[in-house]
């Protein structure tokens, strides 16, 4: 992945034929699974915005972040692999530089806003603006001003740079020797460590208030013996069974946010701390990848945790054909129940 590492103080070798036919395929692979699974949710989604819950609402603008990282992050990788060299101006190097960090940014502030409402719900449930239905989602918007204005710096960080004579590619100039390691540094520390430290202490109190009520429960318990529970009620902590459920997928969308995050940035880091880190090799390839598969992850997560919207997938993808106002199983029992009437009259007609 070149989205933060190629500069003009590294080495210019050649590279490794085999290993970048192995990386065009994983990123193809990649590239299309992300947009085709994130654009059917998102327009399950849109389909449903009359019944948009608070949390779809974080699911429907996690699937946009991850449509950028999937057209503006990884298409122009798998592109750029392909020719060797970047191809185009100075002016389309540094848009694509910016969208790319912006695809990091967007998708990970996202799921900070997502766990900080989760917490809120959780942990301070009578706050007012938390069930406050309003148009505008001012966590969501708090996510992609964060992601926007976090981006610029890669247009005045990269650009167009002759790195041979006659050849030129979209590239960055850092102040030797330390201006590399501050760049990936400070990378690392506004897209990774500082949003998961935010979601894991996020985490901690939820489970903190959770474990606090499962402790309070069995005494309530006692002072209501034959009372009937709420319908809606779930064994943890007296919560509703729709909120536990947001609050797994939540947790497993962390989850799986850092397993594919972590290996990106170690390698970063990795490579611009140590001159000699075998950035070249197999390992470090895959590694970087990874990171990508969280964009494939994600709708995926939400899929499996939401039991009525893969059978809406499927109707999208394979719809029957339906008569104005009518559903085909209806018309279907209507036309075996007319024709068995049918053989019954004639049946009772001639005495059988």
């Amino acid at each position: 992945m070149r989205a933060l590492n190629n500069s003009v103080d590294s080495q210019d070798v050649p590279r490794d034929e085999g290993l970048a036919r192995v990386e065009i395929a994983l990123l193809g692979v990649i590239f299309l699974t992300a947009a085709i699974l994130n654009s059917l949710l998102l327009l399950l989604l849109w389909r449903q915005r009359k019944q948009m819950s608070r949390m779809r609402v974080f699911v429907f603008h996690l699937c946009l972040a991850d449509l950028v990282v999937a057209f503006f992050q990884v298409c122009p990788q798998l592109m750029w692999d392909i020719t060797d060299r970047f191809v185009g101006p100075d002016l389309l190097c540094r848009l694509v530089k910016y969208l790319q960090v912006l695809g990091m940014f967007s998708s990970t502030y996202m799921i900070v806003v997502m766990t900080l409402d989760r917490y809120q719900a959780i942990c301070n449930p009578m706050v007012k603006f938390q069930r406050a239905r309003t148009r505008v989602n001012v966590p969501v918007c708090v996510a992609w001003g964060v992601s926007l204005v976090g981006s610029l710096p890669q247009v005045f960080i990269f650009s167009q740079v002759e790195i041979s004579p006659g050849v030129f590619d979209c590239w960055a100039e850092f102040i030797q020797p330390w201006g590399l390691q501050t760049y990936i540094t400070w990378t690392t520390l506004v897209i990774f460590i500082l949003p998961v430290s935010t979601v894991v202490f996020c985490q901690v109190r939820i489970c903190r208030a959770i474990q606090t009520n499962l402790s309070k429960k069995p005494h309530k318990q006692g002072l209501t013996v034959g009372l009937p529970l709420p319908s809606r009620a779930s064994g943890a902590a007296g919560m509703s069974k729709a909120r536990v459920k947001t609050l797994k997928m939540t947790v497993v969308i962390v989850l799986a946010y850092i397993i594919c995050w972590a290996p990106f940035f170690t390698v970063q880091l990795w490579s611009a701390w140590d001159a000699h880190a075998p950035t070249e090799t197999a390992i470090f390839t895959i590694l970087m990848l990874l990171a990508s598969l969280n964009s494939c992850a994600n709708p995926c997560i939400y899929l499996l945790f939401c039991g009525e919207f893969p059978r809406r997938l499927v109707k999208l993808l394979c719809p029957r054909p339906l008569s104005i106002g009518k559903d085909p199983m209806h018309e279907e029992a209507t036309l075996l129940s007319t024709l068995y009437m049918s053989f019954k009259s004639a049946s009772d007609s001639k005495g059988l």
